[in-house]
């Protein structure tokens, strides 16, 4: 994590030229903007989204149509961005950690860093650790004793497919308190929760904006929260790294375009989304949902990526985590 820090002091100390063109910026839009969500409707990149969008269209008086293209981890809605016109047009909303992921587990038909303009960082929220209702387990003590004492039994839902951040979070849960459980992949989180709540599936560590409306509504049982420390949200919900020292997952949620796409255009829908995020109603909707807005600047954005491809491609290296 050291490097991360480093590479990041250094990206906000550094100026990026503006580039791009006054007056593209100020005749933009002209036309319909598209974002992509490579996720079913429901999981949190979709929520972010259809919030974004809704704002966006308001103030440029444009419509932003939201488009779910779901598959492969995130990649076949990501790889259509990557090959769209970079005219300002079309934009990927989706977890970043499925981003820096992915190239450490498949082939892909893109390069993360050469082939996207990171437009902003929206937001980071913690992965609950949830378990079905009929899992007779109240918290990670007793999640951790069931485990060991039914090895193999425990279904993981890994929402997003394999290889994706839930998946990874799953996995180094299991491989950090010396469990067993299997991995079910699924599409999007949607019907992973749908799934959960029926009691087909028994656990999993999934975002809180497709989480936590089922755990408010006693259909699953949230026994902690990923982040380095208790969320405020949820005071008495412990960390996982109150039982796990240093455990630390979540959803970074971001938005990026076509690499080529014009800088004046990346600036104003980057300042676009700082302004949305910091309305009142939204930031109350963002708390809500248990979603924290980020600040970072674009640079910042592009840093972040960079810092964490190779440390994601370490833990895959070492976790010896493949896909079919």
């Amino acid at each position: 994590m050291q490097t991360r820090r480093v590479v990041l002091a250094a990206a906000a100390a550094a100026t990026l030229a503006l580039g791009g063109s006054p007056a593209l910026a100020q005749a933009y839009p002209s036309k319909p903007i598209r974002i992509v969500v490579p996720f079913p409707a429901g999981g949190t990149s979709d929520v972010l989204a259809r919030l974004l969008g809704q704002k966006m269209s308001e103030k440029l008086g444009q419509p932003v149509v939201v488009d779910n293209k779901a598959g492969n981890a995130g990649n076949i809605g990501a790889d259509m961005v990557a090959k769209s016109a970079p005219d300002g047009y079309t934009f990927v909303l989706m977890d970043v950690g499925n981003l820096t992921i992915s190239p450490a587990l498949y082939k892909l038909p893109f390069d993360v860093q050469k082939d996207f303009v990171p437009v902003a960082m929206v937001g980071y929220s913690p992965h609950l650790l949830v378990v079905s209702s009929k899992v007779p387990v109240n918290n990670i003590a007793e999640l951790v004793k069931y485990a060991k004492a039914n090895p193999g039994k425990l279904n993981f839902a890994a929402a997003a497919g394999m290889g994706s951040a839930t998946h990874l979070a799953g996995v180094q849960f299991a491989r950090r308190t010396g469990i067993e459980w299997n991995y079910v992949p699924y599409k999007g989180g949607a019907q992973a929760m749908t799934d959960l709540v029926g009691g087909h599936m028994d656990v999993t560590m999934n975002g809180m904006v497709a989480t936590y409306p089922h755990v408010k509504s006693g259909k699953l049982k949230l026994l902690a929260v990923s982040s380095a420390k208790r969320w405020s949200e949820l005071p008495d919900t412990p960390a996982v790294a109150e039982s796990v020292p240093q455990f630390l997952t979540g959803s970074w949620q971001g938005l990026l375009a076509p690499a080529g796409t014009p800088r004046a255009v990346v600036d104003l829908v980057h300042a676009e989304v700082q302004r949305i995020t910091a309305l009142p109603d939204v930031s109350e909707k963002l708390q809500s949902l248990g979603l924290e807005a980020s600040r970072m600047t674009g640079a910042e954005f592009a840093a972040w990526i960079k810092a964490e491809l190779p440390e994601m491609a370490q833990i895959v290296r070492e976790e010896k985590i493949t896909v079919q």
